[in-house]
């Protein structure tokens, strides 16, 4: 529900009686929600709008008897800090500047190495700069750039990425995805190359919104403030001058579970998270998925597959996942592993990297027929991450024959090279596994990496 409770405040310094009573509505509303499923604990924010409002204690007191439950106001710091864990929360290892757009304020900080740096919060929220520039997008740019002049601490974010968090800008990304026609439609880690979100902001701002190409993937509450977010993004991107902007679907209300994971679980990687427990969920035998983390990584070794830390990685997680397919109708475990797999609800993972996992468990399934599969998403992943979500599928492929997704097996077997020869060793108590199907894709999976012959031996 969008309350817009920072209209007005700039101008009057109090909330508007329309947005309190929508706000309070919307709350009570909450309320019953979370009393038909039991909810133990509440935590309730405030931003800048209710901070910034002569009345907002007033509005604080209402609220508070409503939710039955305290409310805590946020400083303009305690909000950059809150914005900026949300986002290490979701990004892997982050590194750049964090921005905040919501109606009253724009919190920026500064992340790296999961840490939160320098930080401050500026008058530049949408609501409050369509207010104060009376609705003109262009006296908001100036007044956009006027608030940044002075704070030559964003000269660090320089070739570094901008982690974009909030509402309008999720939209002004909704619309930019419309625009180029991209094959996801996730936002969380949705990156534009600087120079492009320039322009793109350029023409958004200065542009008849309602006759924009696209427009309709936005919703009609969210359009009147995509000029004034598109401003301030713009002084944001000449100012810090970073590489690439991202968005992050995570913010403030993510920052404050961060706050309250303990530093044990603050350092887990959340994709592997995430991986592990859809596996839990859809998956045969998950001690399996892990075993194979360890073959493949001897396989890829074996084979004289390079990787980077990341490329392992990404390489461990889809392991986790390749199982998941296994209820569905054969013809359809690939493409229905990567439709779950491409659009589900992960954190920690960009876009390139969503396509591997993908395609990898793809190919595990459906071999390297590629007919089914749609060719932007093959797109989304360069040369090198493809080339090898095609060797991991095939890997796997020879894995699952072998083991049929059951724990305590994969492990005994080996994948070497011998000169020119792919050889699988099996111990002699598994030679009843070996057989015309497991000697075809062991020769696929020889051909695709050079080799002449493939075979298999006993030990």
């Amino acid at each position: 529900m969008l309350a817009g409770l920072g209209r007005g405040v700039g101008t009057t310094h109090r909330l508007s009686s329309g947005s309190v009573a929508t706000a309070l509505g919307a709350l009570k509303r909450f309320r019953r929600l979370c009393d038909q499923i039991e909810v133990e604990s509440l935590r309730v924010l405030a931003t800048a709008a209710v901070r910034d409002a002569e009345n907002g204690p007033d509005f604080l007191t209402r609220a508070e008897e409503m939710l039955g439950a305290p409310i805590e106001m946020l400083s303009g710091k305690d909000e950059a800090r809150r914005s900026a864990h949300g986002v290490i929360a979701g990004f892997w290892k982050p590194d750049g500047f964090v921005g905040d757009l919501g109606g009253g304020s724009l919190e920026l900080v500064d992340v790296k190495d999961g840490g939160v740096g320098n930080g401050a919060t500026f008058p530049l929220g949408g609501i409050r700069l369509e207010e104060s520039s009376g609705g003109v997008p262009k006296i908001a740019q100036t007044l956009a750039a006027d608030s940044l002049s002075g704070a030559d601490w964003l000269s660090q974010g320089l070739g570094r990425d901008f982690y974009a968090v909030g509402g309008t800008w999720r939209s002004l990304a909704r619309l930019h995805m419309a625009q180029t026609g991209y094959p996801l439609h996730v936002i969380d880690h949705y990156a534009i190359p600087a120079d492009e979100a320039l322009e793109f902001c350029r023409v958004i701002a200065h542009s008849e919104i309602d006759a924009v190409d696209s427009i309709d993937v936005v919703s009609k509450q969210r359009r009147p403030l995509l000029p004034y977010g598109a401003v301030v993004l713009e002084q944001v991107i000449r100012k810090v001058r970073p590489k690439r902007v991202v968005m992050s679907a995570l913010g403030v209300r993510e920052g404050l579970l961060y706050e309250m994971l303990t530093p044990e679980e603050r350092g887990k990687d959340p994709l592997k998270v995430a991986c592990r427990e859809l596996a839990q969920l859809r998956s045969r035998s998950p001690q399996h998925c892990e075993e194979l983390i360890v073959w493949t990584e001897k396989a890829f070794e074996a084979l004289g597959v390079d990787e980077t830390e990341e490329e392992r990685r990404l390489r461990r997680a889809a392991c986790l996942l390749t199982d998941i397919g296994w209820r569905a109708h054969p013809d359809y475990r690939g493409t229905q592993s990567l439709s779950i797999i491409s659009n589900a609800a992960f954190i920690g993972i960009d876009h390139p990297g969503r396509a591997y996992l993908a395609l990898a468990v793809y190919y595990r399934y459906a071999g390297l027929v590629e007919e089914a599969l749609s060719p932007r998403i093959r797109e989304l992943a360069p040369s090198r991450l493809k080339e090898r979500a095609r060797i991991l599928g095939c890997v796997l492929r020879v894995g699952y024959l072998i083991s049929a997704a059951m724990p305590g097996i994969i492990l005994r077997t080996s994948l070497s090279v011998r000169g020119e020869d792919l050889e699988l060793r099996l111990p002699n108590d598994l030679a009843d596994l070996d057989g015309e199907r497991v000697r075809k894709r062991l020769g696929r999976l020889a051909k695709m990496i050079g080799l002449e012959n493939a075979l298999t031996t006993l030990s």
